[in-house]
């Protein structure tokens, strides 16, 4: 199953007393379907998946799958700062269903690129699914570097990249790397209209968790080539951009899902959206309906 377009990076609901939120995870798969998102992310950074329990961890992915029912790859976030970690939890996303792995480079360790190249080539031959990079270093304090992922992107089990550095001369050396079996994915909102006009193969998308179908349109110009009608599109989204970097992910986009009904927080150490922002979520989400309207798929 190939890996492009929009891929939403989902958020965990939770309950108010900090529970899983089955009912909303249900909510917010149905609305990646119907907004015509073309795959999901579990428990990446997004869904907070340094909070869960493996016993949550397994009930969200067999959910999604199940749920999904094959219409979309759906990729489990498995990155841990050790391999053999990483590699016994891609196994755990094989068992539940996951289609591949999305694996962020190992966080605080601050291995050597040699050291990278060795562990995500471990979680390949080992892990029993496809492998996709994640690199965001501002993040994880590790930057995977070019000419590093095009000693990766040759492996017939590594087939893409994540990167959420929005510098277009880093995703040019990326994109030189793309082929049928090695996908270039942004990682960045703001950035992605630019990225998509450029090349890259889709998205991973936090804004879409809200607004699949207004990203899924985004994404359909932009891949296009369509560069005036991508350009004002991604226009009309920029206070979305805007509105997601007011504190870390995914505390902005949790404000605006709470506001359709879908969860009620997070968990600690993140809190809540402060009170300055607020009467800014309660603007954007009251428009959310106009705008999926505009772009239904």
């Amino acid at each position: 199953m190939s890996i492009s377009g929009l891929i939403t990076a989902l958020a965990t609901p939770f309950l108010a007393d900090g529970a899983l939120d089955g009912e909303g995870w249900r909510r917010l798969l149905a609305r990646q379907v119907a907004g015509g998102a073309q795959g999901v992310v579990v428990a990446g950074s997004t869904g907070e998946a340094a909070t869960l329990s493996d016993a949550e961890y397994d009930t969200l992915l067999r959910t999604a799958v199940e749920a999904l029912g094959g219409r979309m790859p759906v990729l489990a976030g498995t990155g841990h700062s050790g391999t053999a970690r990483t590699i016994e939890a891609t196994r755990r996303a094989a068992r539940n269903g996951a289609t591949h792995a999305l694996v962020v480079t190992p966080p605080y360790v601050r291995p050597t690129q040699e050291g990278l190249r060795q562990h995500y080539l471990a979680v390949a031959e080992q892990g029993g699914l496809p492998v996709v990079l994640y690199n965001v270093p501002g993040r994880t304090g590790c930057d995977l570097l070019p000419d590093t992922v095009a000693q990766l992107a040759v492996h017939p089990r590594i087939v893409g990249i994540k990167e959420a550095v929005s510098d277009m001369t880093r995703m040019k050396a990326l994109l030189a790397l793309r082929g049928d079996g090695f996908a270039i994915l942004g990682g960045d909102d703001a950035s992605a209209a630019r990225t998509l006009l450029a090349g890259a193969d889709g998205l991973v998308s936090v804004g879409s968790n809200v607004l699949p179908g207004a990203f899924r349109t985004l994404c359909d110009l932009a891949r296009a080539g369509n560069h005036a009608a991508a350009e004002a599109w991604d226009a009309r989204l920029q206070p979305y951009h805007d509105f997601f970097t007011l504190e870390s992910n995914p505390i902005p986009v949790k404000a605006l899902l709470q506001r359709l009904g879908i969860g009620h927080g997070l968990r600690l150490p993140l809190l809540p959206l402060s009170a300055p922002h607020h009467a800014a979520a309660d603007h954007l989400a009251a428009d959310v309906g106009a705008l999926e309207e505009l772009s239904s798929h």
